[in-house]
């Protein structure tokens, strides 16, 4: 298949899709679909509610054009899968979305066609999983009639420095003809170049180490902070030092939530424990990030009880909701463990997030966020995401929202030391 005859769809329009779809809608014609009607008449209005893609840069995608109707994609002969891969309630791999994607390509799909999955999974999930569906949906024979491909997205939502095209993308496919194909398609758009891996399961793994290596990091970080905490020693002025050296390894405690880093870790546990492997240290590292919340919460009724601050009916502002700085983005916030474990403690919790969709968040978490936070009506305050806009207040600002004795407790080092109370 030469570049020239290609008739490209990009499947799901999120934070993933739609920046690659622009893209390559700069330099080729390109279909974008999603089945979210909704979306797809804001995306023709020219505005992304993602704020991933301006409305400029929409507009510079003049050969690309959007569609929820499945009959579209009848003319497309390469489609890239874009759509998310959660988790259940029980950290399971949810793979609904991935497998009704592989259902809708399959009813279109065409002797020749390339299907290339870039939505993370644990190694052996196109092969096993998607083509199947792709085969029964269709009708035809894997790497006889269609082929598959696997290109990791590396999307990092709010970042405008580290984009599509100046990430360097790994590439594959079933045959190393198609492997070929694939990595030419997107060497088209990516200047940082890509990187061609042997096998698709090669890539699968590839990507789903990228995050598990972030997690067990930062889980290490969280944990040495939990311990620096007890012993009364401030945790950033020891990273501080201890980045002196050169190899030192800059991270530091927080919440880890997100689509990627508190989610892709079980990806691969799930894997291994289905060939039976049970992981200890990246399962480990996970507990430690999921318990964080907790250990905020107690932190902060730790100081109010020190202040002689009455916890019970308190109230308590926490300042952002997403699950980092300057991006809309609510997927698995791990703020709301902060806020659950307030109110277990009978505080009347404020949210209040700039960024956010209010019904978003009523609809996910049943957080009802206000608008403007009352002033000198808070017990604590807790800066809880490093949004631009909060940085640019200053500790002085922010406090007043509290009441004349009350705690200011900063997760992100987003303040100077001596402003806050407290800082994880």
């Amino acid at each position: 298949m030469e570049l020239n005859n290609i008739k490209l769809a990009v499947i799901g329009l999120g934070y993933v899709g739609l920046p690659l779809a622009v893209e390559f809608g700069k330099h080729r014609s390109v279909l974008g679909f999603d089945i979210n009607q909704s979306r797809i008449d804001e995306l023709r209005r020219g505005h992304d509610a993602t704020l991933e893609v301006d409305n400029e840069e929409l507009a510079c995608a003049n050969q690309l054009s959007f569609s929820a109707d499945p009959s579209s994609l009848n003319d497309c002969n390469i489609y890239i899968v874009t759509v998310p891969t959660p988790i259940d309630e029980h950290k399971r791999p949810d793979l609904t979305p991935l497998i009704k994607a592989s259902e809708t390509i399959g009813k279109t799909l065409k002797p020749g066609d390339i299907v290339i999955y870039e939505s993370t999974v644990y190694p052996g999930a196109t092969e096993d999983d998607c083509v199947p569906v792709l085969e029964s949906a269709s009708g035809l024979k894997f790497n006889q009639d269609f082929f598959a491909g696997y290109s990791p997205e590396r999307i990092n939502p709010g970042d405008k420095e580290h984009r599509v095209t100046t990430i360097t993308k790994v590439t594959s496919g079933s045959t190393a003809e198609v492997a070929e194909i694939v990595d030419q398609l997107y060497r088209s758009i990516i200047v940082a170049g890509t990187h061609k891996a042997s096998s698709i399961k090669v890539a699968e793994a590839a990507k789903v180490i990228e995050n598990t290596q972030r997690d067990l990091n930062i889980a290490l970080i969280n944990e040495l902070s939990m311990i620096f905490t007890r012993m009364g020693i401030d945790t950033e002025e020891v990273l501080q030092a201890a980045g002196t050296k050169w190899n030192f390894l800059p991270f530091r405690p927080g919440l880890v939530g997100g689509h990627c880093i508190g989610v892709d870790p079980y990806y691969l546990t799930h894997k291994a424990q289905s060939i039976g492997y049970h992981p200890e240290v990246i399962l480990a590292g996970r507990r430690i990030n999921d318990g964080m919340g907790r250990f905020v919460a107690s932190e902060l009724v730790k100081a109010m009880l020190n202040r002689c601050i009455q916890v019970n009916g308190a109230r308590v502002l926490v300042m952002g909701l997403t699950f980092k700085e300057n991006c809309p983005d609510l997927r698995n916030t791990r703020v709301v463990d902060v806020v659950n474990e307030l109110n277990e403690y009978n505080i009347h919790v404020d949210v209040h997030d700039p960024w956010i969709n209010g019904e978003e968040a009523e609809q996910e978490y049943g957080i009802s966020p206000v608008s403007e936070p009352d002033v000198g009506a808070y017990d604590a305050i807790v800066l809880a995401v490093g949004h631009q806009q909060f940085k640019a207040m200053g500790a002085e600002t922010i406090r007043r929202f509290g009441k004349p004795k009350h705690i200011l407790y900063d997760l992100k080092y987003a303040l100077p030391k001596d402003q806050v109370d407290i800082r994880l």
